[in-house]
C-alpha cells in the first residue's frame, strides 16, 4: 500500500472524533495534575502514566510490547526517537519523566503538558551542560525514572541515529552504593490496520525534519490503527562497561538491532549481553608510574 493510498483511507470524521476525545480528556486532567505537582503528591508520576495509556487508545495506537520494564529504581530509560508520539507510547509503559530540549518547554499546549510531567529540559549550549547534568543527577538520586532520547533529534523511523554519549554521564550517578540501572528500549511503528508499514509509510508515525506538527497529527489520527512495537532490552549499569562511551555504544547496538528487526518484520532479536568490564589492575610501582606518567581513572572517556 502506497502512502497516497493510505492517506485516501483516512477518515476526517474519525480524526475529528479522536482529537475531540483526546482534548476533552487532557483538558479535564490538566488542573488535577497541576495540583499533584504543586503539592508534591506521590501520584504526580502515576497520573501521567495512566493518562498516556488511555491517550494511546484514544489516538488509535496499539502497542506490541516485547519484554518488560525493569522494576529497579532509580532508572534511566534510553530509547530511539522518531516522533512526538513516542511520548505517548513510552509514557504509558514507564512511570517516569522525559528529558527534552529546552525548546519543547516553550511549545504551546504541549510545553505545558511536558512541564506537568516534570520533564527535565536540557540546553544544547555547552555552557549550560553542567547545570543540566546536575538537574538530572538530582532526579536520579531522588529515585526517579528518567526517559532519555540520546539521538538528540527525531529520525525517519527506519533507522537509529548515532547516540550523543555526553548525556550518559548521568548513568554514573549512584544511589547509595548502587549504580543507576540503564534500560535500552526500541520503538518502531510496524503496521497500519494489520498491514505491514513499508519504508515509505513509516512517516505516518515518524515526525522529523521540517514536518508540520499540526498537519502530521491530523493525518495520523484520521488513519486506522497504528501498531507500534516496543522492546524492552536487558537492563545494564555503567559498572558493566569500561567507560561511559562503551555503555552508550552497547545501548545503541541493542536498540538499533531492535528497530531494524521491527521495521523488517523479523522477530525481536535475542538479548545482546553486556561486554564484561575489564578486571581492575593493581597500581604500578611508584617508579613505573613516574616513568609512564599519571594513570587515567576508569570511566573517564568523554562523550
Amino acid at each position: 500500500m502506497s502512502r497516497a493510498a493510505a492517506m485516501r483511507l483516512g477518515s476526517p470524521f474519525l480524526g475529528a472524533a479522536r482529537l475531540a476525545a483526546y482534548l476533552a480528556f487532557t483538558l479535564a486532567l490538566i488542573p488535577v495534575q497541576a495540583v499533584l505537582v504543586a503539592t508534591g503528591s506521590r501520584f504526580r508520576d502515576r497520573l501521567p502514566y495512566r493518562y498516556h495509556r488511555i491517550c494511546a487508545r484514544l489516538l488509535g495506537i496499539a502497542l506490541d510490547v516485547v519484554g518488560r520494564p525493569s522494576a529497579d529504581r532509580p532508572m534511566l530509560v534510553v530509547s530511539n526517537h522518531s516522533s512526538y508520539l513516542d511520548i505517548v507510547v513510552l509514557g504509558g509503559l514507564v512511570p517516569g519523566s522525559f528529558v527534552a530540549k529546552t525548546e519543547v518547554g516553550a511549545w504551546p499546549f504541549f510545553g505545558l503538558l511536558a512541564k506537568l510531567q516534570r520533564t527535565v529540559f536540557v540546553d544544547r549550549k555547552v555552557r549550560n551542560a553542567a547545570a543540566h547534568r546536575d538537574d538530572m543527577r538530582a532526579r536520579i538520586e531522588a529515585g526517579d525514572v528518567l526517559i532519555l532520547f540520546p539521538e538528540g533529534t527525531s529520525s525517519d523511523g527506519n533507522r537509529t541515529l548515532p547516540f550523543k554519549t555526553a548525556l550518559f554521564s548521568v548513568a554514573g550517578t549512584r544511589a547509595g552504593d548502587r549504580p543507576v540501572t540503564v534500560q535500552p528500549v526500541s520503538v518502531a511503528a510496524t503496521r497500519l490496520d494489520g498491514i505491514p508499514l513499508g519504508r515509505g509509510l513509516r512517516p505516518l508515525y515518524a515526525w522529523y525534519g521540517d514536518m508540520d506538527l499540526v498537519g502530521h497529527l491530523w493525518r495520523m489520527v484520521g488513519l486506522g490503527r497504528l501498531t507500534v512495537r516496543v522492546q524492552f532490552h536487558d537492563p545494564v549499569t555503567v559498572d558493566d562497561f569500561p567507560s561511559r562511551k562503551a555503555l552508550g555504544e552497547h545501548c545503541w547496538q541493542v536498540i538499533a538491532g531492535g528497530v531494524a528487526a521491527a521495521v523488517s518484520g523479523r522477530p525481536a532479536p535475542e538479548p545482546v549481553p553486556a561486554a564484561p568490564a575489564p578486571a581492575p589492575q593493581a597500581a604500578p610501582p611508584a617508579a613505573e608510574a613516574r616513568e609512564n606518567g599519571p594513570v587515567g581513572a576508569p570511566g573517564a572517556v568523554p562523550g
